[in-house]
């Protein structure tokens, strides 16, 4: 698929007017976390909510990092996510977690993200149960 590079909007969800543009976060879907530098984190107000996280690196190495919740916006979309601090020799990363709650899929082939669509309220595998549970809802 290769690797490509968007920029983001990082702010703070409880001063909405402390935020930052990060210019080059890596698409990653491998990594479960969005990764931002630790110093913009810190800059912009966001704390550290969960400590000593530990996180397997690509390489097989283990590291622990703070985490803490983070808006993060793409054009037009945005989600709130946890997001890790991440240290001066660590990649910033956009994640899976991040692309889901987004609402964005990556084509393939093209390095974009697009919409993704109409996210499922539940799996086709619980559709009786939602059609009972939707005949209840209307009594």
């Amino acid at each position: 698929m290769g690797t490509f590079y968007v920029k983001c909007k990082i702010e703070n969800p409880v001063e909405r007017t402390r935020s930052a543009i990060v210019s080059k976060l890596l698409v990653d879907t491998g990594s479960e976390y969005s990764w931002v530098s630790a110093r913009t984190l810190e800059r912009i107000g966001i704390g550290r909510e969960k400590k000593d996280i530990t996180f397997t690196l690509a390489n097989g190495q283990q590291v622990t990092h703070s985490v803490g919740f983070a808006i993060i916006r793409l054009d037009k979309f945005f989600t709130i996510d946890e997001v890790a601090f991440a240290e001066p020799s660590d990649l910033q990363l956009l994640g899976a977690r991040t692309l889901e709650g987004l609402n964005l899929s990556i084509t393939p082939g093209q390095r974009r993200l697009v919409a993704s669509g109409p996210p499922p309220a539940a799996s086709p595998a619980n559709a009786r149960l939602n059609s009972r549970l939707l005949r209840t809802r209307k009594r």
